[in-house]
């Protein structure tokens, strides 16, 4: 399995904006995506407002190549939220049990 850990720093005074996208958009979508395992979100805390993150379970490689393209090493995002996006990061391994 491929663990996903998925980053985004939201532009400044963009978070409240950010943060009903990953709630009612992002999130929702993730759980109910084919190949996915588990889905795990994370909210800013206090130190870092603008963080955000997801932690994924793929069952497979191709089941995440086939949500995202060959092209999976590269952090991509959802057009509607790309205005409001300074920076993200996108890292995958190997699940260990």
């Amino acid at each position: 399995m491929i663990m996903r850990v998925f980053q985004v720093v939201t532009r400044a005074g963009k978070e409240e904006a950010f943060g009903r996208f990953f709630h009612e958009t992002a999130i929702p979508l993730m759980k109910g995506t084919r190949g996915i395992v588990q889905v795990v979100p994370g909210a800013p805390r206090p130190a870092s407002p603008r963080e955000f993150c997801f932690v994924m379970v793929w069952d497979t490689l191709d089941s995440l190549k086939a949500f995202v393209g060959e092209d999976y090493e590269s952090p991509h995002i959802d057009p509607a939220e790309a205005e409001l996006v300074e920076s993200r990061t996108i890292t995958h391994y190997e699940l260990v049990d």
